[in-house]
């Protein structure tokens, strides 16, 4: 009996520390959604709550997860979808504004007013960062929670600046921007011109349309829209310091990159698929340009092109296309909607992985020491590839420049030079060897800030000082000044002397 009771006051007590977690995951793309989704999981096997807003529910419901279903994002996101390719042409300033138009529309069309009418508190808000600064006012809405910020890209010019991160532009280059932190001159300034431009425009143009929307739909927040933005308690990157440049973070800054990559042993492969990889004399290559771009929506000329290359290897590849005809097949070519992709990269037979640089393929990729080659089209996929040309593990062929020849040649370059492997394996190493497991230490950090009601004392100083006081420029200035004053005076000085004592003199020599 006296089992029972210590049995039953554990289970109390265990829910008795549960917290509730609302968490917002606006951007309706399936990529993102998996990296958010892993850590609603994680807290669920923490014992926590969640309330999970996104335009994917759970197929199978789970235990304390609370879906609460925005279709309407999917036709907001989709929209842009159909502009990728027409963008990737594009240069990174033109580009800019229309990335800015997808945040305000998504976060314009996440429909939960039903949810905002609810009178009740969370313990913490973690919402999904990407250009949607207007939903930040979820967590003084319901009870004044501690704000979360998590970023499925590592650090950008829109998370950074909530919790005071340093991004020194002569060695941390742009997210939007294909260069590594070792940077020419020239890249330097293109660098430094384009962190410039982001700053005008987040200020003059962006921020202003994501402070409307909040004022409409949380009027009754006190916060003013910018220091609400500064209170961020804490900002988790879907990134890690072993699989892209060194660069400074703010102690509230946490790096969980590859939470969302399952450490199981690797599962069985559907029959079909195992037995088209174990039939490949040359190992096979993977082929898939993510969930936001098809394959099947390629150009006929592109296509024509890859269809092309891909008859003509030895190799076998298994393709995602999104169309069961293929007009033309290859017979090495095995073409599918879906693929289980970390389980095909984790095969011993698959010998590299052609991608559009997507963060989360890139990180799959590192963790099962592949090769990739890279087809960037938008957003962070530049500067991905960026990082995989400079740590010697992938190589980059731009969209435009896409033909039969460059395909083949950038394929035979990434399967035939041994040194591309070696590095994946290398860099596969380092990126296990870590202390804890990344959604270990995403549960732990999302917990910490909860339990110390937002954890005040790891924010930055620097977010309480103006653009003129963070740079010294003031103290500067007065520096300036103060040398121009007395400079002045030594000229003064000077001027005295030789006019009234040194001239005096040689006048009265010559009299």
């Amino acid at each position: 009996m006296c089992g029972l009771l210590g049995f039953v006051l554990l289970l109390l007590a265990h829910q008795a520390h549960g917290y509730s977690y609302l968490m917002v995951l606006h951007t309706a793309s399936k990529s993102h959604h998996t990296v958010g989704a892993a850590l609603s999981k994680g807290l669920l096997a923490a014992g926590h709550e969640v309330t999970l807003i996104s335009a994917f529910p759970q197929t199978k419901p789970l235990e304390k997860l609370i879906d609460v279903n925005t279709p309407n994002t999917i036709n907001a996101m989709a929209k842009h979808k159909t502009r990728i390719l027409d963008n990737a042409q594009l240069s990174v300033v033109q580009r800019y504004p229309r990335i800015h138009r997808m945040g305000l529309d998504l976060a314009e069309d996440l429909a939960v007013q039903e949810l905002l009418k609810e009178q009740r508190s969370y313990d913490a808000v973690i919402v999904e960062a990407f250009m949607n600064d207007a939903h930040y006012g979820f967590a003084e809405h319901f009870g004044d929670a501690p704000l979360i910020a998590l970023s499925t890209l590592g650090a950008t010019g829109w998370t950074s600046d909530l919790v005071g991160t340093p991004s020194p532009p002569s060695y941390v280059p742009h997210s939007l921007l294909q260069f590594s932190d070792r940077m020419d001159f020239g890249q330097r300034a293109q660098n430094l011109g384009f962190h410039i431009f982001e700053y005008f425009y987040q200020r003059w143009f962006h921020l202003p349309r994501q402070e409307a929307l909040y004022r409409q739909y949380f009027p009754n927040n006190t916060q003013d829209f910018y220091e609400m933005r500064r209170s961020t308690s804490l900002v988790l990157l879907n990134n890690h310091m072993s699989i892209s440049a060194a660069r400074p973070y703010a102690p509230n800054m946490i790096e969980v990159g590859g939470m969302h990559i399952d450490r199981r042993d690797r599962q069985p492969l559907p029959q079909d698929i195992e037995e088209f990889i174990q039939g490949s004399q040359h190992g096979v290559i993977y082929f898939s340009l993510g969930s936001s771009l098809n394959s099947k929506d390629l150009p006929r000329g592109k296509r024509r092109a890859i269809v092309e290359t891909l008859r003509g290897l030895k190799q076998r590849i298994l393709w995602k296309f999104e169309d069961e005809h293929l007009p033309d097949k290859p017979a090495n070519v095995f073409i599918s909607s879906w693929f289980p992709q970390a389980d095909i990269l984790a095969h011993d037979k698959v010998i590299a992985f052609i991608t559009h640089g997507g963060l989360l393929s890139t990180t799959e990729s590192i963790y099962h020491g592949k090769p990739v080659l890279g087809i960037p089209f938008f957003g962070d996929q530049f500067m991905n590839m960026a990082n995989a040309e400079s740590a010697g593990f992938g190589l980059t062929l731009a969209y435009h420049q896409l033909t039969a020849n460059r395909f083949r040649a950038a394929i035979e370059r990434i399967t035939s030079d041994s040194s591309y492997t070696e590095q994946a394996r290398a860099m596969s190493s380092r990126f296990r060897d870590q202390l804890v497991a990344p959604l270990e230490r995403a549960v732990f950090w999302v917990e910490h800030v909860t339990r110390h009601k937002g954890a005040r004392y790891l924010r930055s100083a620097c977010q309480d000082l103006s653009l003129v006081e963070y740079h010294n420029l003031d103290v500067l200035g007065t520096l300036l000044a103060g040398l121009g004053v007395v400079m002045g005076l030594c000229f003064t000085l000077i001027r005295f002397l030789v006019v009234n004592v040194w001239d005096g003199k040689r006048k009265e020599k010559m009299h």
